[in-house]
């Protein structure tokens, strides 16, 4: 990895403004929405590798990787130096336009996304990835309605927010109609609301493992039973593959620890390596319905299709999926061992590959938020940059980059180790 990863950053940053300016700037320009993690959180200025780096530069073992976006690490040169050249050449244009990059990734996409799945329609972000998926469901069913689970999390445009089952990213006061959530992992939920609704359903939506919902792994048999209930009712089936697309959970997509294939499939985040990109897959049949002009400005942008394939290709080269389910093991080991041994703080790990959850508790074993803040702050003091997700912000959540080394995973282990010598 060391070839093609930019060397690490040595000197002290100088020239920055610093954590009390950009919070001062924060709470004048932006939207009070946008928050941040910690109490005092640094100034991330640089980074490399498996690190992010502030403004004094202290080094950070990245456990979040911008919520599952740095698969393939920062700085990585095989996918930087593809999409500088691709600047120089072509910066910016739209899909009116022919150009090579963003067919050549379609074409990709259609040769490693499972079953039928061929055709894309490229965009900016996740929310227009499942936005757009959605609405190709309606326009091929003729139903209006969506299915979508508890706990699950699908963006931030208004129809994507409102299939979102997560209260604290539910910011909509006027609620779109049609949109019925089950519990995820709830199979007889979901064939009592096909059996009442389900001529009405276009589609349900679901991550297959739940990200920002608690990295919630449902049973074995949920998936196929799934498959076969959206088929018998006429119900397209999108998976949400977002955060867990792209080797993330030791395969390429996730669905396919369960054998199951999409009839439309949204993709975002892992897909750029850090340059904006996102994409709606679906098949032959079902992109057919599809016909009325449709675009993204930014949309399958030249830039970010090179680096698209850069990452794909770094991918395959050095086989991160292995990468992940050889990493993802050793961590889950210790925090397994971990949770053993301090009960009264932690309840059982879960997750696939190298996306990672550990629940966090309070003396009396309920959900403990504020623990999860105060480990959070701990293991920034011992230099890594977790997470925190779930319904009740108690999941320290671990998504370091595929490329995180044995000498990396050593430092993490030690590191959580240290903090809950602390907390305990």
């Amino acid at each position: 990895m060391a070839s093609v990863i930019a060397p690490r950053e040595t000197s002290t940053p100088t020239g920055h403004a610093g954590p009390a300016e950009l919070l001062r700037l924060k709470s004048e320009y932006l939207i009070p929405c946008v928050y941040h993690f910690y109490r005092k959180p640094p100034q991330i200025v640089a980074a490399a590798g498996s690190h992010l780096i502030d403004h004094e530069g202290r080094r950070y073992l990245d456990c979040y990787t911008g919520v599952t976006v740095m698969s393939a690490g920062h700085g990585n040169r095989a996918i930087i130096e593809p999409a500088i050249e691709q600047i120089r050449r072509l910066q910016h244009t739209t899909t009116i336009y022919l150009t090579e990059p963003v067919l050549r990734l379609a074409e990709k996409l259609a040769a490693i996304t499972p079953g039928a799945l061929k055709r894309s329609f490229f965009c900016a972000s996740g929310s227009e990835a499942t936005e757009g998926a959605m609405l190709l469901a309606m326009l091929h069913t003729g139903r209006p309605e969506i299915a979508a689970c508890a706990n699950g999390l699908h963006g931030r445009t208004r129809w994507a927010m409102n299939a979102t089952g997560l209260d604290l990213w539910r910011t909509d006061p006027f609620p779109v109609p049609g949109v019925h959530h089950v519990p995820f992992g709830d199979v007889d939920a979901l064939r009592r609301l096909f059996e009442r609704r389900g001529e009405g359903i276009a589609a349900l939506i679901a991550e297959p493992i739940q990200g920002n919902g608690g990295i919630n792994v449902p049973d074995d048999d949920y998936w196929p039973a799934v498959r076969r209930f959206c088929t018998q009712y006429g119900v397209l089936l999108i998976l949400d593959e977002i955060q867990t697309g792209f080797n993330r959970t030791g395969r390429w997509f996730a669905c396919e620890h369960w054998g199951i294939t999409p009839d439309i499939m949204a993709v975002s985040k892992a897909l750029g390596n850090g340059f904006p990109i996102a994409a709606f897959i679906t098949t032959d049949e079902i992109a057919a319905s599809y016909r009325r002009p449709g675009a993204s400005t930014s949309g399958g942008n030249p830039v970010s299709a090179a680096a698209a394939l850069a990452t794909i290709a770094f991918h395959e080269k050095h086989d991160l999926a292995r990468q992940a389910d050889r990493c993802g093991s050793r961590i889950m080991t210790g925090l397994r061992d971990l949770a053993c041994r301090c009960p009264s703080l932690f309840g059982p790990p879960r997750g696939r590959g190298l996306m990672l959850g550990l629940p966090v508790l309070n003396d009396d074993l309920t959900p403990s938020a504020a623990r999860c803040d105060e480990m959070l702050e701990d293991l920034k003091d011992l230099g890594v940059l977790a997470g925190k997700t779930g319904p009740d912000r108690n999941i320290l959540t671990l998504l370091p980059p595929l490329t995180i080394s044995q000498e990396e995973t050593g430092e993490l282990l030690h590191a959580l180790e240290r903090m809950a010598e602390t907390i305990g």
